[in-house]
């Protein structure tokens, strides 16, 4: 205000002023045109006090609270009631708007920012397919309105990239038939990331004083998974805590949030609905908002081999000895190899025995299949024939050459020397 007194009185140029307000010289003079007829308040915005040209009409305020008063819109929050609001209604309001209006409806409590300890991230591998998190979250996805449902995720590291897809149990079946539908679509990545669950893990045995052994302890078998993992070419690492897989696990937190809330307002009740919704609603917006373009654009994925074949790799494997009759046990029945198929050296070794998802039975000796026949009841072997015994008929007769003969009556032995 100084400068353009100065400038009214030409104390100094109108150039000067302008260089001292940081403003242009045309300004400048259209500042000093109004100074004559408003005074010191031309330095102020003549819409200071007045109501923004571009406030939104209040009707369409108490319209868009009314909404979101609504039991189906309980839990949003600002960002997620914005874009529903534009998404379903075709009420366009910022976030920031959103968030002012349900604060003063009491549907929103402005939360306070506090600091937080400084976590170090790790860095995102370079290409898609380098290593992808796998987990399942437990959660009431359906709210009560269907049966009980998990959700399978494997998150990419290196893009964001979601392959999700909703369960009826955490079971090995189900996370290998999930398996198989990533393997057919992308292909075999580096390796997976999980956590030390029993289906990726064989437990530790403890004894009853509740000790472990240490290093010193035998390897354990690997899970059904592991095992597949380990026949594809896969490797698996083990996280040590939720921490350090925290793509997948705030992944997890954002679909408890605004996939739960999605799928209320569109109704959804059963398990083939939440999988539509989410195929076609949720993994879309995944990708076009959280997914992130990676630092290499090479595909880390490789491709199944003539040798990987899914149906026996994922499948549940056991070792079975043929006992001498060709048959072996497998969960309390009984299995007969087909006469056609035996061949040598089949007696007493062991199968490699699959049970398939579809429910049928495989077996498998030296890489070659063997066809196998379910036994209702195991054959009983037949019983052994006695001995021949000589038929028990008249004594025979007694030659009678010792009858006389008597050991006391006999000579000694140095008299008949």
């Amino acid at each position: 205000m100084v400068a353009l007194k100065k400038a009214q009185k030409k104390l100094i140029t109108q150039k000067q002023a302008a260089e001292e307000l940081g403003i242009t010289e045309r300004h400048v003079r259209r500042l000093l045109r109004a100074l004559k007829r408003r005074g010191d308040r031309v330095v102020a915005h003549g819409l200071r006090g007045l109501p923004s040209n571009r406030k939104i009409n209040p009707d369409t305020e108490q319209k868009a609270i009314a909404i979101l008063s609504q039991p189906v819109y309980r839990g949003f929050g600002p960002t997620l009631a914005a874009e529903y609001l534009a998404k379903k209604h075709a009420i366009e309001a910022s976030r920031e708007t959103v968030r002012q209006w349900m604060i003063g409806a009491k549907l929103w409590r402005a939360r306070k920012q506090h600091i937080e300890k400084v976590h170090e991230w790790r860095p995102r591998r370079s290409r898609f397919g380098e290593l992808v998190q796998w987990d399942t979250s437990e959660h009431a996805w359906l709210e009560g309105r269907g049966e009980e449902i998990l959700l399978i995720n494997m998150i990419d590291d290196a893009t964001s990239r979601w392959f999700a897809r909703f369960v009826k149990s955490d079971s090995t079946v189900e996370n290998m038939n999930h398996l198989e539908r990533y393997l057919k679509q992308h292909g075999r990545p580096l390796g997976y990331y999980t956590d030390k669950a029993s289906l990726f893990q064989t437990g530790v045995k403890t004894n009853r004083d509740g000790s472990r052994k240490g290093r010193d302890r035998e390897e354990l078998p690997p899970t059904q998974i592991g095992r597949a993992l380990q026949e594809l070419g896969i490797p698996w690492i083990a996280a040590h805590s939720p921490q350090a897989k925290g793509r997948v696990e705030r992944g997890f937190l954002t679909a408890q949030d605004r996939l739960v809330k999605g799928m209320r307002v569109a109704g959804v009740k059963t398990l083939e609905e939440a999988n539509h919704y989410l195929e076609t609603e949720f993994l879309p917006w995944v990708k076009a908002t959280l997914a992130v373009a990676p630092a290499n654009p090479d595909d880390a994925h490789r491709s199944l081999e003539k040798h990987h074949d899914l149906a026996a790799i994922l499948s549940h494997v056991e070792m079975r000895r043929v006992n001498n009759d060709y048959t072996f046990p497998l969960d309390a029945k009984t299995y007969r190899i087909v006469r056609k198929d035996i061949c040598a050296g089949l007696r007493g070794a062991y199968v490699r025995v699959e049970q398939r998802r579809d429910g049928s039975v495989a077996a498998r000796f030296a890489n070659r299949y063997l066809r196998v026949e379910r036994c209702d009841q195991r054959p009983k072997a037949k019983p052994a024939k006695p001995a021949k015994t000589k038929s028990q008929g008249k004594p025979a007769k007694r030659s009678g050459w010792l009858d006389n003969f008597e050991l006391k009556k006999a000579p000694k032995i140095w008299q008949a020397l």
